[in-house]
Formats: structure tokens, sequence, C-alpha cells
């Protein structure tokens, strides 16, 4: 399944800074691939935190937007 704008919405908003919440039927590791949110990358920045709601589990992820793709990536 790829990505669907209608599970992606917005918590909070501050200062250029974003904090996202996507829920869908699909595994955390389809979501997390690279590029899965390319289709909403003018709307993402780097270091954007989305929580990510999936059929086999919960996840916190930071964003990167890049020219090639964005990517979520575990917190450090």
């Amino acid at each position: 399944m790829a990505f669907q704008n209608k599970n992606l919405s917005v918590i909070a908003y501050a200062n250029g800074f974003t904090l996202w919440h996507y829920a869908a039927n699909e595994t955390l590791t389809a979501i997390s691939a690279s590029g899965y949110f390319n289709n909403v990358a003018t709307l993402m920045n780097t270091g954007d935190i989305i929580i990510i709601n999936a059929s086999n589990g919960t996840s916190i992820k930071t964003i990167t937007v890049s020219s090639e793709a964005v990517t979520v990536a575990a917190l450090s």
C-alpha cells in the first residue's frame, strides 16, 4: 500500500517545527522506507518529528528532507 494523505495529520506546529502523526495498516518497515513520504516533501522539514502507528507497532522518528527523498530514522 502506498502513502495516503488522509492518514497524515499535524499534532503541533511552532517556530518552523512540526510534530506529525501517521496511521496506516502497513508495517513500520514499509512506512519507514526512504521516499514513502515524498508526496508531502514540500510540507515537511528536516528535524520534524513523526509518530507512526503501524499495523505492527508504534514508533517515533525524525524526518530528513533532501533533494532525493524524504527519509525517517529512529530518534537518537
